[in-house]
């Protein structure tokens, strides 16, 4: 009779204890998590900036995983419909569905989950408006902007709505409705993103080839409609991140800031606009991303 080596009955648990981890990592990759953290923190940003008087915090917190379920939920979908795109370029080819980790039909059922379960909490714990926008963020992005992005480049100002609707959502969930400030919010998430997603599009344009996006670096090689809206965005934004002061949601310290800020983000984008080179790009992006986290801490430190 063959013998069990002493330790094997060990190991087997073991195995499916990493087996299990390693799954549950693939589903939360579904969701983009370092994406979803920028949700997070702009809707209780928002949230807290709409709030009138103290802040009931159980309430934010409802409205915010509603707000995160949802985005969360519109990853994975869009990552479905996506999957044939994604196993073409070297940067997402090794997420979960192209690489065959997860089953399309299994991601849909996750996405469909907590796309509801968003919406169900958001309209049972904050109110119909937010749950409203928090809709229509998901239709947006599903229905106008994934299929768009194979088509024209002018997808990406149409997924910078479902990008700034978080926002507003924070705010609908904190007052209860659209305001001044509330628009505010989302036109500086909005206008923000196009610098973004310039730097992003000339980074990975080869990879964007690849898959047949056809994006602005894409189409037009030498950059020069990139490095335009990039710029005309960024100054843009310029004044639009000054309105919370005009509208009386931050103080005299938070237009200081969002001035400098505002400034600091033209600035680059103007050197990619005229130089349309890797490192220009590679500055304009990491610039965006400290741009907006510092914008929203000095907003939300102007209201305590």
């Amino acid at each position: 009779m063959k013998q069990v080596p002493a330790n094997a009955a060990s190991t087997i648990p073991l195995a499916g204890a990493h087996r299990s981890a390693s799954v549950a990592a693939d589903y939360l990759a579904l969701t983009k998590p370092r994406l979803n953290f920028l949700v997070v923190a702009t809707s209780a940003a928002a949230y807290y900036l709409g709030a009138q008087g103290g802040v009931d915090a159980v309430a934010m917190t409802q409205a915010v995983a509603g707000t995160a379920l949802v985005a969360g939920g519109a990853a994975v979908l869009n990552q479905v419909s996506e999957r044939d795109t994604d196993a073409l370029m070297r940067r997402t080819r090794l997420r979960p569905l192209p690489a065959g980790r997860v089953g399309a039909a299994d991601a849909r059922i996750f996405g469909f989950m907590l796309s509801t379960g968003g919406l169900a909490l958001l309209a049972a714990r904050a109110n119909w408006l937010a749950a409203a926008l928090a809709f229509g963020t998901l239709a947006i992005y599903l229905i106008v902007y994934t299929p768009m992005k194979r088509k024209t480049p002018v997808a990406t100002l149409v997924g910078a709505v479902p990008g700034a609707l978080p926002a507003l959502i924070g705010w609908t969930a904190s007052r209860g409705e659209v305001q001044a400030g509330g628009a505010a919010l989302f036109a500086i998430v909005f206008l923000w993103q196009v610098p973004h997603f310039m730097a992003i599009a000339w980074l990975y344009r080869d990879d964007y080839g690849k898959a047949g996006f056809p994006m602005l670096p894409v189409i037009e090689p030498e950059g020069r409609r990139a490095g335009r809206q990039a710029l005309w965005y960024a100054a843009a934004l310029l004044p639009v991140s000054l309105l919370p002061t005009l509208v009386g949601v931050a103080g005299p310290i938070y237009l200081g800031v969002a001035l400098a800020l505002g400034v600091g983000l033209v600035t680059l984008a103007a050197r990619f606009s005229a130089s349309r080179s890797g490192p220009a790009a590679r500055a304009l992006f990491v610039g965006s991303i400290v741009y907006l986290p510092l914008l929203w801490i000095v907003l939300v430190a102007d209201k305590l």
